[in-house]
C-alpha cells in the first residue's frame, strides 16, 4: 500500500459461477452501463469479475469447439450423476483423463466405452434432451475439472435454469 493513507486491501471475494458464465455481449453491455451511470446509482462491475468473465467465456468457447469423450453406461446412454438437483453429463479431454476418474472409482474392469462429441453438441442438443436440469462436468474428479452448468449463455436458453 502506498503512503498516501490507502485503505487494507479487501480479502479475495470467491466467484459465483453464475457471475463468470455471462457472454461477451454481455459484458459490453454492464461496460455501456457503466459508462452512462451517474455517480451513486449501481456499483461498477469489479475489474477481477469482468476478467474472469472473458476468461470462462474463452474456456467455453474452446469447450465448444473441442471433442471430447463421453463415456456411456449398459444401455449406451451418456454416464451422468445427480447433484443439488442437477443432472451433470461426464465428458473427458482424452483417455487418460477418463482412465484416472475409472481408477478413481475402483472400476478399471470393465470397459469404459465411449463416444466422441462436439462440446458445442453436447451443450446445445444433449443437454435440452434430456428434460431436465442438466449442465456438463469436464473430467469430473481431477483439478483440472470444470463445470458448464445449465444457465444463459452456456445453454440453450430452454435448457437454461432460471
Amino acid at each position: 500500500m502506498g503512503s498516501d493513507g490507502d485503505s487494507a486491501p479487501r480479502p479475495e471475494q470467491p466467484l459465483r459461477l453464475s457471475d463468470l458464465g455471462k457472454s461477451d455481449l454481455v459484458n459490453q453491455r454492464e461496460e455501456q452501463a457503466e459508462q452512462k451511470s451517474e455517480a451513486g446509482s449501481a456499483p461498477p462491475v469489479d475489474d477481477r469479475v469482468r476478467a474472469a468473465r472473458r476468461e470462462f467465456a474463452a474456456l467455453l468457447g474452446e469447450f465448444r469447439r473441442t471433442a471430447v469423450l463421453v463415456p456411456l453406461d449398459e444401455q449406451q446412454d451418456a454416464v451422468a450423476a445427480e447433484l443439488g438437483g442437477i443432472r451433470w453429463i461426464l465428458a473427458f479431454s482424452d483417455e487418460e483423463a477418463l482412465a484416472r476418474y475409472a481408477i478413481a472409482r475402483g472400476e478399471t474392469a470393465r470397459a469404459w466405452e465411449y463416444r466422441t462429441v462436439l462440446g458445442a453438441r453436447l451443450l446445445d442438443v444433449a443437454v435440452p434432451g434430456t428434460g431436465v436440469p442438466c449442465g456438463i462436468a469436464l473430467d469430473a474428479g481431477s483439478d483440472d475439472g470444470m463445470l458448464f452448468p445449465p444457465v444463459g449463455g452456456i445453454v440453450p436458453d430452454k435448457a437454461a435454469v432460471v
